[in-house]
Order: structure tokens, then sequence, then C-alpha cells
């Protein structure tokens, strides 16, 4: 299969970077067992593309023709999915409905790529749904944040695809994020993502790893622990983000994550924006950062807070399932290999 890609053995270990910092820098070598992976093909102007809505309703149908109207000024021939615009209760068209939607895009090799309207509420219950021997047949670009994470994690560990966490929809398209889009979507190069301390990024802990990026929305990938949906997590580098939930119920989520023995298998974490997340009577709470800092200082791994991606305005494309390296010592997640095929 073209498609398909044949990564070697990453064998010894990174250079730690000096910092002045009160705790060592250390580093992590990447999984070094052979992987074969899907990688997609570079999106480029002139391609079908179809949006879908694989989660919650739009209810106004403006946001479609807008988020449409994006799309072709990106240079893609766009085309909407059947249930597109459905309306069932919270979800946008039956169970059925929605995952024939997935399946015929993947299945339609005139389509090169899927975008998603929004999140909401939705993916987790098309799982079982999904024809993921055609999928891995027809491997493609498919991107989308919030509750979408659940649909490209489960793709990625059922075939090994690596999908993107990017803007749906109805969310921002800002230069930001439309540069950000296209350099990890169509140029094929091995990305830099820097962050800025200006825009309180922070290194909660030091050090330089390698490893598998993995992650998206906090609590829709805590509720996939315990489900087959999740791969191992053995040096894999996680990255969380998170909209209206307060510090208790963080430490509630993250506490399961480190129940489940995720947090002691990973090379590195990725703190994004975690947006309205701060309880109003701070007297009676911990911080969100404190909450954090709890649970990912004992581990010993490199740890990057606030960085540009989630429910915020701009935001990372960033592609599950490829090898990147993490380097808390200067604020960036760089990739190792690229995401896209050109």
């Amino acid at each position: 299969m073209q498609n398909r890609r044949k990564f070697l053995k990453y064998g010894a270990l990174i250079a730690s970077a000096s910092i002045a910092h009160p705790l060592a820098s250390f580093s992590i070598p990447p999984n070094p067992i052979q992987q074969d992976k899907l990688v997609p093909r570079a999106l480029k102007k002139g391609d079908k593309v179809v949006i879908i809505s694989p989660a919650g309703a739009v209810y106004d149908n403006t946001k479609i023709k807008e988020f449409k109207n994006t799309l072709v000024n990106l240079g893609f021939v766009v085309i909407l999915g059947k249930s597109v615009s459905e309306i069932y209760g919270y979800l946008a068209g039956t169970d059925e409905e929605r995952a024939a939607d997935i399946n015929e895009a993947f299945a339609d090799k005139s389509i090169k790529g899927i975008f998603c309207t929004r999140g909401g509420w939705g993916c987790a219950r098309i799982l079982d749904l999904l024809d993921y021997k055609s999928i891995a047949e027809n491997p493609k670009f498919i991107m989308g944040f919030s509750d979408i994470t659940s649909l490209l994690i489960c793709i990625q560990t059922k075939v090994n695809l690596i999908t993107f966490h990017g803007p749906v929809g109805l969310s921002s398209w800002d230069p930001f994020s439309v540069s950000c889009f296209n350099n990890s979507t169509m140029s094929g190069y091995k990305n830099i993502f820097p962050c800025r301390r200006e825009d309180n990024v922070l290194a909660l802990s030091p050090g330089i790893a390698q490893g598998e990026l993995i992650g998206g929305n906090l609590s829709v990938f805590v509720s996939l622990i315990g489900t087959n949906y999740l791969p191992d997590f053995d040096r894999k580098i996680l990255f969380l983000e998170e909209l209206n939930e307060e510090p208790y119920k963080i430490d509630r989520m993250l506490m399961q994550i480190k129940q489940s023995g995720i947090f002691d298998k990973l090379a590195g974490l990725v703190f994004g924006v975690f947006s309205n997340c701060e309880t109003e009577n701070i007297s009676q709470s911990f911080p969100l950062l404190e909450v954090i800092k709890h649970h990912v200082l004992p581990l010993n791994i490199p740890v990057i807070f606030n960085a540009p991606f989630g429910h915020t305005t701009k935001k990372w494309t960033i592609p599950i399932g490829a090898l990147a390296e993490i380097n808390a010592d200067n604020l960036s997640l760089e990739l190792l290999e690229p995401s896209v095929l050109v």
C-alpha cells in the first residue's frame, strides 16, 4: 500500500539540554519498536473535501455555510455530508446516519479530506459502527477537536492512521490557526511548534523527550479509559486541553489518568489552554495550575503548560500518531517525521 510508511528503530538516548533550573534536565528515548503506520496524503488546493457532523447538531445552518466558505477560500472543493445539518435531539442525526457519513467519506476515493462542523457529544456512540477495514484501505486526512477526540484517537489506535487535532467549523480560523493547519497538512514538513513565554506558556518540568503524540480534550480522553479504543501509552507524549471544568473536576480526571497507570508510561506532557477552568471562589479551591502540578511534578518528565491549542482562538494542528520531540527547556514541540505524504 503506497500510503503505508515503515519507520525504523530509534535507539540512542537523546542528550539532555543544560538549563538553569533547580531540577536536573533529562531525556527519554522514543519507543524503539519498529512501527508500520498509515500517513495521509497531503492536502492541496483543488482537492475535494467533505464536511461532516459526527457529534453534536448544528442548529444554525448559516454556520455550516460559513465553514464551507472558509474551506473554499483555502482552495478546496467542498461537499457536505448527508447528515451534516440533521438534528436528532442534541445529535446531528442518528448514530447510524453519522457513522455512514464517515464510512462513505473514507470509501469515496475522490474525497481527500474530512472536516468536522463541531464537537459537543456523540462520537463515542458511533465508534463500533465504523468500517475500520475500509478506513485502513483508504487512509486520508481527518481533523477536529473537543468531542472529536474520541473519533481521532480511536481511528489512530485501530488502524494506525495519523489523524489531526485542529479547528472545526464552529471554531476560529484566524491567521495563526490557518498557518498551523497549512504547515501540518499541506507542506509535509517536519514542523516545529514553538511557544512564547510572553503568551504565559510555562515549563512545569524540564527536559527533552521523544514519543508519538496522543491526546485531545481531557474529559473525552478519560471517558475512553477502560475501553479498547486507547493505545499502549509507552513512551507517548500526551497532550490535553479542557473547557468549563472547575479545578476539582480537573483533579478528578487527572487522578483517573494516574490511577489507570497512563502517567507512569509517558515520555512527556503538553497541556493546552484550559478555558474558563478556574473557580470563582478561590478561597475554597486550589488554583488550576496547582492542581496540575500535584499530578505532574512527581512524574519527572518534561511538561509544558498553556500551549496554543484547545478551546481558544489560536490553535496548533497536531498530528496524532506522529513522532515528535517535546523540549520543555525551550518550550517547543517538534515533529521528527512528516505528518503527511507529499
